[in-house]
Formats: structure tokens, sequence, C-alpha cells
């Protein structure tokens, strides 16, 4: 695959793009525009002009990206509606929608998301400014990879109950216990995290949410790889780590409030078309199924069986839906209002849509989807057998955790049941007593 001849990194000052406010929606299009014919490696912009994100695709591999990024992230791009100082450019949400429109066609994803949503959702809301020009601008360059340690063996569902501790020394606190499903940990040089730092108090009272850093002496991460062959989680053991107090969000005792911050950044992440950033079909959801049905009947001559097609079109319908629950989410967001738990409405919905987005592709494609490419290709025992995994059967598989991850699907019906709708909490004989008088598995 060609790369496209990415230049190497410039300056902030040489990459950033010259906007502000009072700017016109036509002015803002002509200098985003200009940016790209400066800073766009000649291929990738060629290949977005001529077929969009497909053919920038066929151009531009994942390394070729990660190292031309730093121009992108130096641009202000990434976050636009951040101000300077955060490393955006200050503009309202409607100038940012006119450059992302401009954007589109070629494929700018953005790197760190779970810096750029979840660490930053709760730095926004319950930082200091002090913690917000550190962490935020490295976040935004992809300088500084962030996980989030929330789920522990004996705490996930019910994460209240979570039994990591931390102990104040001084100006830093330590930590020990384990935390599980990391997602990118192994990647990540920071980690989110929350701890118990008072097991007197009821669960969600005496626990507090820090920023971490990961490397360490007493951190420790190992890999966990799941069916579909790949690393995307892992387990990260704790035996005194330590943090500064300086990196404490919120008061002591308060984290599961900063952590609801975060909570509703990440299922609004994963609520939307390519939840978690992992394996839809072809990166298009049921476009790309439409896609594939077409091209069937095109090959064979030969239609979809009736039940086939209901399923096919079920999953546009609830695409569709899906789309328009989450511009009501994102219209709150825009007039300031954060993500809160009606994020878990379309939270709900894609986490059982793509998993059915995805069998019904790989019913549609049938053994193409499921076949290995051959002998020749490297075995299981080489390390590195998920790479040659056909991509369908890779997402179908990765899809299992949509449910999952973000919350479990039953965890978020009953935000919205109770937080939503106004239905009585669901009772809770331990409601109130001391975390550690409260029964553990």
């Amino acid at each position: 695959m060609a790369t496209g001849g990415a230049q190497p990194a410039m300056t902030a000052i040489d990459a950033r793009l010259r906007v502000d406010d009072t700017m016109s929606d036509g002015e803002l299009a002509e200098v985003t525009h200009a940016w790209l014919d400066a800073h766009l490696p000649p291929a990738w912009r060629a290949a977005g002009d001529r077929g969009g994100v497909d053919a920038v695709r066929q151009v531009r591999d994942r390394r070729a990206y990660e190292e031309w990024y730093p121009v992108f992230g130096a641009s202000g791009l990434v976050v636009p509606t951040w101000t300077v100082p955060y490393g955006g450019l200050g503009l309202r949400s409607a100038q940012a929608r006119v450059i992302e429109t401009v954007l589109a066609p070629y494929h700018l994803g953005r790197l760190n998301i779970l810096g750029l949503n979840n660490t930053a959702s709760a730095l926004f809301e319950h930082g200091t400014e002090e913690q917000r020009l550190r962490f935020l601008p490295p976040i935004v360059r992809n300088e500084e990879i962030w996980c989030q340690l929330f789920s522990e063996p004996g705490a996930g569902s019910d994460l209240a109950s979570l039994a990591t501790r931390a102990v104040r020394d001084g100006d830093e606190w330590v930590l020990h216990g384990q935390k599980v499903w990391t997602t990118w940990a192994h990647l990540a040089r920071w980690g989110i995290v929350l701890a118990r730092t008072d097991p007197t108090a009821s669960k969600r009272k005496g626990i507090t949410y820090f920023l971490l850093d990961l490397r360490q002496a007493g951190v420790e991460i190992r890999p966990l790889r799941h069916m579909g062959g790949t690393v995307d989680f892992n387990e990260v053991f704790l035996d005194g780590a330590r943090v500064p107090d300086f990196q404490r969000v919120g008061a002591a005792g308060d984290g599961w409030r900063v952590g609801n911050s975060t909570l509703a950044g990440e299922r609004q992440m994963v609520a939307g078309s390519g939840s978690g950033g992992v394996d839809r079909i072809g990166g298009q959801g049921t476009d790309r199924l439409v896609e594939i049905a077409r091209a069937q009947v095109a090959t064979t001559g030969v239609r979809l069986d009736a039940v086939l097609r209901d399923r096919l079109v079920g999953c546009v319908i609830e695409e569709r839906i899906r789309s328009w629950t989450n511009l009501r989410v994102r219209a709150g967001l825009k007039a300031g209002r954060p993500p809160g738990p009606a994020s878990s409405i379309g939270k709900v919905i894609q986490g059982a849509l793509n998993q059915r987005v995805q069998l019904v592709a790989v019913e549609m494609l049938g053994a193409a989807a499921l076949a290995w490419p051959g002998p020749e290709s490297p075995t299981p025992s080489d390390g590195d057998w998920a790479a040659t995994m056909p991509a369908q059967l890779r997402g179908m598989l990765r899809s299992r955790a949509n449910t999952i991850e973000g919350g479990t699907t039953e965890v978020n019906k009953n935000i919205l049941g109770e937080r939503v709708l106004g239905l009585p909490r669901e009772p809770d004989p331990w409601d109130g007593r001391p975390w550690e008088e409260i029964p553990r598995a």
C-alpha cells in the first residue's frame, strides 16, 4: 500500500490554521482548503478529491498517518471549538461544522480518542485551569496517549463497588489494586483512574479521581488478546504506584461525580457510527451494507432472499433513528449542556445495532467473509495471524464487545429508566452503608 509520501512534522507556528470567530462560512472554507493545499501530502489530497474516504484508504496506511499527525495536531483542526491555549481554534460550533465539511473527504480521523473524549470531559467539567493547560494540548497533538482505569475483576457493571485503594502520603497518593479490560493501556502513557480513598464512606462517596502516569515501577500492564486476534484490552496491576496530589481531579471523595463526566463522554463516543473506533463494516455502517447487497446481486444475478432483505432494511431504519438521537444529544452539547444520561440512548441502540449490521454483512458475503487467505499466510503461532483475518470476520467478532464497552447495555437501560424516564431506582439493601461493610464477590 502506498503511503503518499508523508512529510516531516512541522512546528505549531508553521501548521496552525489562521482563523478567528468573525470569519464568514466562505472565508473559513477558503482558508481550510488553503491549509490542505499547504500541509496535506499531495497523494492524500488527490485521493480525497477523486474518491473521498475510500480512495484515501487506498493510498494511506495507519503508520503514515501517525507520522504526519503532528501537523494536524498543531493546526487546531483536531478540536476547533476548544480555545487556542488548549490546542483548538476557539471557533463556534457552527463554524466548526463548516470546517468539518471541508475536511470530510480526506479521512482525517482523530487519534487519542480516549484522551479527547474521556479525559477531556472530566478536565473541562471538574479540572483546574492549571491541569487543563498541562494535559489538554499534548492530548490534542497525540503526544501523550490515554487510557481509562475504571473496571475491576469485582467491579464491572457495579463500578461503584471498586476496591483499588489510594492512601495519602504527604503530597502524593499511593495506589494498590487491579484494573481490567483497560482499552489500549499497552499503548498509553497516562491513565484516568478511580480509586477508593475512604472505605468508611458509602460506596459512591469514598472514591477519588486521579491522573496516573503509567510509566513507573508500581504499574504492570498485561495485554489480553481477544477472539478477534488482536490486543485492545489489558489488565493493569497497581502496586505502590504514586500520584502527586496535583493530578487529583475534583475533591477527595468526589470521584464518582467526576467519573460520571467521563462515562457520559464515553457513552457519547461509542454511540455514533463507527462506535468504539473499531471495525464497522468498511467504516460506513449500513451504507456499506447496501453496497455489499448491490454488489452481490450484480455479481450473481440473484436477489437477496426476503428475510435477509428485511433484516438489511431494518438495520438501515435503526441507523437513521440512531443518528437522529445522537443529533439531539449533540444539540444539547452545542447549547452548553453536558451529555448526561441521555447519551445512554445512543449507546443502547448502537451496541446491538452494530452487532446486527456485522452479522447481516457476514451472511450476505457468505464464505468470502469467513475464508482465510491461504496456506501461505502466517499461522497463529507466528503471532500475526489476526492481520490475515478477513475484515468482515474481524469486525463481526469484535462487535460482540459493543454491548459491554462504555457500560453494559443492561446498566445503560437502568440509567435511562431512572434518570431519563424518572422510574424508581432498584432497591438496594446496602444503600448508604459504609463500603467496607458491603459484601463483595
